[in-house]
């Protein structure tokens, strides 16, 4: 019997304040929290609260046969605690249900295995005990930031103690293999791999409201029938997406919700069932090794790093954030955590993504999530706000030796 495995990616970033290049060593305000409030709180409106209370509705309905797991990240654990709190609540009531389970990932959704393993592992062990703390659950299965996965980031997740990873299924990793079966990376010994579906979940995602598309409108009957036509030894198939696909990306008017509200019951009635990563990774061996020896990530066409390094803004951008993390660290030594707190919150990766110049040419998803006219004016206030934060941490490391003197 195939099983629906859904997770449910929620993220929000702290997004900047358009920072000129005249506020640098005068203003310390580098975030827009009127904005960053604003947009968590229509999100909320829009997809957390009325999905949370269809997922609740359906886990309660079909008596806990409905399972799915989402991972959470820190900055949106904490835009919630400050603006949204009854969003943090409807997640925790969803966590109490028992047919819910939360992911691990880097405390701020941030690309820090790709330049610092020390802050990769303090990130990922901060979130592990804060979802602890809010939820009660102590997570087992993995979700690095957008879905990357090589084999050097599994060999670290596994000696962190998880027993699952998340992953892509590109095709250029997998071959004629399937994507709905359970592999180990080359590099573990223990730690086992679920892939991402994704032509199923970009069915939901992605094409559900095109109408251009020729299997719209796409019924929870017809989807329910694709699923099970898969080869009856596939043990699972992986619908990973974001969560604000439900409401935010495709809109209510869609019929999105409707979908999601009748698929349980269809997937169930076509002889199928649901369940979460872990007790896919707990019940099924992998069959095979999988090597995966450069970052695979379910970004673009690609599949790769370049929607976030790939031109020399976004690799400048990285370099000089990552040249600060000694003084972030050494200002939070001196008695200001909230510095190092700073920095962690530009290590997301939405900052970079902004700066991404492929949209010019091969669609519009990068600048539909945008708040900037261009990757450059991304790129420019991100660099006057890297040089605020520089100074505003040298005078706090910098004043001991000054005093001495």
């Amino acid at each position: 019997m195939t099983s629906i495995v859904f997770y449910f990616q929620v993220h929000q970033p702290f997004r900047l304040r358009h920072y000129t290049f005249f506020e640098i060593g005068k203003s310390r305000a580098y975030f827009n929290d009127t904005e960053n409030a604003r947009i968590v709180r229509r999100v909320a409106a829009k997809c957390y609260l009325p999905m949370n209370a269809l997922i609740l509705d359906l886990i309660e309905r079909h008596e806990g046969k409905f399972r799915c797991a989402y991972s959470i990240s820190g900055t949106a654990l904490t835009q919630f605690e400050q603006w949204s709190p009854e969003t943090l609540q409807s997640f925790q009531a969803l966590a109490a249900t028992g047919g819910v389970e939360i992911l691990g990932e880097t405390s701020h959704h941030s690309l820090a295995f790709l330049a610092d393993a020390g802050e990769f592992d303090a990130q990922v062990l901060a979130h592990r005990d804060r979802i602890e703390a809010l939820f009660g659950l102590q997570p087992t299965t993995f979700r690095n930031t957008e879905l990357v996965v090589d084999n050097e980031i599994a060999r670290r997740v596994e000696n962190l103690g998880f027993t699952g990873i998340l992953g892509e299924g590109a095709d250029h990793i997998l071959g004629w293999r399937s994507t709905n079966r359970v592999y180990r990376p080359e590099t573990c010994e223990k730690l086992k791999i679920l892939l991402r579906a994704y032509r199923l979940s970009d069915d939901i995602a992605f094409r559900f409201s095109n109408r251009d598309w020729p299997e719209w409108p796409l019924s929870a009957d017809r989807f329910a029938d694709w699923v099970r036509d898969l080869p009856s030894e596939d043990p699972y198939a992986g619908l990973f997406m974001d969560y604000e696909t439900f409401g935010e990306h495709q809109w209510d008017e869609t019929g999105i919700f409707d979908f999601m509200r009748h698929l349980p019951g269809a997937i169930l009635n076509a002889g199928l069932d649901f369940a979460t990563p872990a007790e896919v990774i707990e019940r099924e061996d992998p069959i095979a090794r999988l090597d995966i020896p450069q970052p695979v990530s379910w970004a673009d066409a690609e599949r790769d790093l370049t929607a976030w390094l790939g031109n020399q803004m976004q690799v400048a951008a990285h370099e000089a954030l990552y040249a600060l993390l000694p003084m972030a660290r050494a200002a939070a030594a001196a008695g200001r955590p909230d510095l190092y707190e700073t920095w962690r919150r530009l290590s997301t990766s939405d900052h970079v993504y902004y700066m991404c110049t492929k949209w010019f040419s091969d669609g519009d998803v990068h600048k539909y999530f945008s708040p900037y006219d261009t990757p450059h004016d991304a790129f420019i206030s991100f660099m006057n706000v890297i040089d605020g934060l520089r100074r505003e941490m040298a005078a706090v490391v910098n004043a001991p030796a000054a005093a001495a003197e």
